[in-house]
């Protein structure tokens, strides 16, 4: 009932915060798939990287650039611009704030937290179904039919991805928000008029930003992040992960699901946030100690918007629970180097 259905508030909620939360395109996680300003421009775009596999140091050194065509030299460069040297509180703050006063300024529905885009709701939910069943199935016996699974989804938004996918695969789902009203939006979205939670799983609702939140040990098998992640500068999204970790259970895993830049990175003023390339993920999940369980491709989105690709990641190197010994050791992840 209402003891199932609780809003955890904490000191660092987006109405009384000092740093604003990577306010994230909140809405799938609340946040649209796509920027402000969606559209691929091939002619400000960094050149390719020459090896996948670059170092950190490479990969500070890969240049982007800004929708108004600025370009960076290097990912240093620019972070150093935009949230100062390390020590430097005040700048850093002013970044998560004006990225979560953006959201604040949008309306709580889902062409809203889509960036105008909701006729892609239906391609998105279908891409990210087919790949969190492929996932239960070969990370939990029986697909997790068997066992009570508990998901968080990180950057919620108005709970479009709870409601349309995340609830009908686990017992419990935890949302995190640091948008207020898109929270409570989703919290009404998810309570039917007999005031009841659906089937009581939609559990605890966090309005807290993503680079302050720490969940409680051992509670997840999944934590969804989707279009949220690329408001945390590089040593908060490291944080971020880092803390995250302690939140799975044994055998638990991550799901990201973000844009992704042609190469280097691109950074969005207005909202603050960074749209990262493949290579600079991948740079970010070894500082982080995770592996690469699966990824795939988001497919039937419109062409003019970023692409979009779907990470399963893993802090220690699983077993496939269904595959072939061949084929598991065929595919076994590994740390990326």
């Amino acid at each position: 009932m209402d003891a199932l259905v609780s809003i955890r508030v904490q000191p660092s909620c987006a109405r009384s915060l000092g740093v604003s939360p990577p306010q994230t395109r909140f809405e799938p996680s609340a946040k649209p798939l796509f920027r402000h300003f969606p559209l691929r421009s091939t002619a400000i775009r960094p050149a390719a990287a020459s090896t996948e596999k670059l170092r950190a140091s490479v990969i500070m050194e890969a240049g982007g650039f800004d929708y108004e065509g600025r370009k960076f030299k290097s990912a240093e460069e620019m972070w150093t611009e935009e949230i100062g040297k390390e020590g430097d509180v005040h700048k850093r703050k002013e970044w998560y704030r004006q990225g979560l006063g953006y959201w604040e300024g949008v309306e709580a529905t889902t062409n809203g937290v889509l960036g105008g885009y909701a006729h892609v709701n239906d391609a998105d939910i279908k891409g990210s179904e087919a790949f969190l069943k492929m996932l239960l199935a070969e990370c939990f016996p029986g697909g997790g039919r068997d066992r009570d699974l508990v998901a968080l989804d990180c950057g919620s938004g108005i709970g479009r991805v709870t409601k349309n996918l995340l609830i009908r695969f686990f017992s419990e789902v935890d949302l995190l928000e640091p948008v207020s009203r898109f929270l409570e939006a989703a919290r009404q979205s998810l309570v039917p008029e007999s005031g009841t939670a659906i089937e009581n799983k939609a559990t605890n609702f966090f309005c807290v930003p993503l680079q302050e939140f720490t969940p409680d040990v051992g509670r997840y098998d999944v934590i969804w992040i989707q279009w949220c992640i690329d408001h945390l500068a590089d040593d908060d999204f490291v944080s971020f992960f880092m803390r995250a970790k302690a939140g799975l259970k044994p055998g638990g895993l991550f799901v990201l699901k973000e844009n992704i830049a042609t190469s280097g990175f691109a950074l969005d003023e207005e909202d603050r946030s960074i749209t990262r390339s493949d290579t600079y993920f991948k740079e970010l999940f070894h500082r982080c100690g995770l592996h690469i369980f699966k990824s795939k491709d988001q497919r039937g989105l419109p062409e003019e918007l970023f692409a979009v690709k779907m990470y399963a990641l893993t802090p220690d190197a699983p077993k496939r629970v269904h595959n072939t010994r061949a084929k598991a050791q065929a595919n076994r992840p590994g740390i990326i180097k």
